[in-house]
């Protein structure tokens, strides 16, 4: 990311964790002290705190339940994939068009911890960091400004869909990079073939 976007996504609040930190992101502003826990989602028993390093910081830049696809172009993405899936853009996370009200009126914080009690968590690449004994944060939680000018601010497009699977069922197939998050939350999924992109 280039010095600017870093300047403008300042003047939106505490997006990014500093160095040597990582982030939580919550709309509970009450927390004092974050203890290890199953998560919702989780594939595995073990308990974690959860939290997220300078780089997956704005997959977490939405209300906490809103199902999204985020995509970025990968070291093997083809021109092709690249064109299709994320145009012009960078990187491009997609929202079903219900979720647009809400992620505008949603308030986050964040909360910083310190990167050397949280350990990465994922294979070959991690997508989280994670503890595995209660840890505080390293002072109250913080306001989050605006998500869609979290957004703007880091040059990440911010697609409106429909619903989100027959693009989560394009994108798995391709060569670009790809997370889908909290998409039990999505539209169901609809017969085969209805709303692919062509």
């Amino acid at each position: 990311m280039t010095r600017e976007l870093d300047h403008a996504l300042v003047t939106v609040g505490l997006v990014r964790p500093s160095h040597g930190e990582v982030l939580h992101f919550s709309e509970d502003p009450s927390i004092e002290s974050f203890s290890p826990h199953v998560a919702v989602t989780a594939r595995a028993p073990q308990k974690y705190v959860w939290a997220v390093d300078y780089e997956r910081a704005a997959a977490y830049w939405f209300p906490r339940t809103c199902p999204r696809i985020l995509t970025w172009a990968a070291r093997d993405t083809s021109d092709a994939d690249r064109e299709l899936f994320l145009g012009t853009s960078g990187r491009v996370h997609a929202i079903e068009y219900r979720w647009l009200s809400i992620m505008q009126s949603t308030v986050l914080y964040a909360y910083r911890f310190a990167a050397a009690d949280f350990s990465p968590l994922g294979e070959p690449e991690p997508h989280a960091q994670v503890a595995t004994v209660a840890v505080r944060p390293l002072g109250p939680a913080e306001k989050v400004g605006s998500l869609l000018a979290a957004h703007e601010a880091a040059g990440i497009e911010l697609r409106l869909l429909p619903m989100l699977w027959p693009y989560w069922n394009q994108v798995i197939t391709s060569t670009v990079g790809f997370s889908g998050i909290r998409l039990r939350n999505a539209y169901p999924e609809p017969a085969h073939g209805v709303g692919v992109i062509k």
